[in-house]
């Protein structure tokens, strides 16, 4: 899978801590990858569609690179 194409991404390394629950909103089959944080919650929109775990990989990837840690620790 091709990585996310993010623009102005915002700095959400504060939600970066160990056991921590975060709201997150996904919506699938979007125009475009995106990631906005607004009142304690995200909202976060991919490209890819929902088969064979790929959302996931996808959301994934943008936490954390909205958040400055490896994919890998985004769980």
């Amino acid at each position: 899978m091709a990585r996310p194409k993010l623009r102005d991404t915002p700095d959400l390394s504060a939600y970066a801590s160990p056991e921590v629950a975060i709201p997150v909103r996904v919506t699938r089959k979007a125009a475009q990858d995106s990631i906005a944080a607004k009142q304690g919650s995200i909202r976060i929109t991919v490209t890819v569609p929902p088969e064979n775990g790929k959302v996931n990989e996808a959301v994934s990837w943008i936490l954390a690179t909205a958040m400055q840690m490896a994919p890998r620790r985004c769980s």
